[in-house]
């Protein structure tokens, strides 16, 4: 079922927790940020694409070379974030997208705003991170 969203449509705590319009609202904004990302992705490989490195000074090549890994870098966190998008909006397909995977209770509209990817609730990340320091600390 396809739902067309006002323009100015944003999700508010005092609608149904992912009803049919925040699914769509969400959909929509993964999908923006998967097509931004894989445009980028685009660009990059046909910048580094052109050719190979000219400049015949040491600096310059050092210089080109090292933005070249940066840029490298940068399009893997994206493939790696793709594939997160990809998660989450098969999460709204299956009807569990928004809700924490740890204990089952609604992620919160905020939280998905700034983070749509996010997979646990405030509570359930803070609790992970901590048992993360505790391990590393190990």
């Amino acid at each position: 079922m396809l739902i067309t969203l006002p323009p100015d449509y944003r999700p508010h705590d005092d609608e149904e927790f992912m009803n049919a319009q925040q699914q769509a609202y969400f959909r929509q904004k993964l999908l923006r940020w998967r097509q931004d990302l894989m445009r980028e992705a685009g660009e990059t490989l046909a910048s580094l694409s052109g050719g190979g490195i000219t400049e015949a000074d040491l600096t310059d090549r050092a210089s080109v070379e090292t933005d070249r890994a940066l840029e490298l870098r940068t399009r893997d966190r994206a493939r790696k974030l793709v594939s997160k998008i990809d998660q989450a909006l098969e999460r709204i397909e299956n009807g569990t997208y928004g809700y924490c995977e740890e204990t089952g209770e609604p992620i919160g509209l905020r939280r998905l705003e700034a983070r749509p990817i996010a997979t646990l609730s405030i509570e359930a990340q803070e609790r992970h991170e901590r048992m993360e320091r505790v391990h590393r600390d190990d």
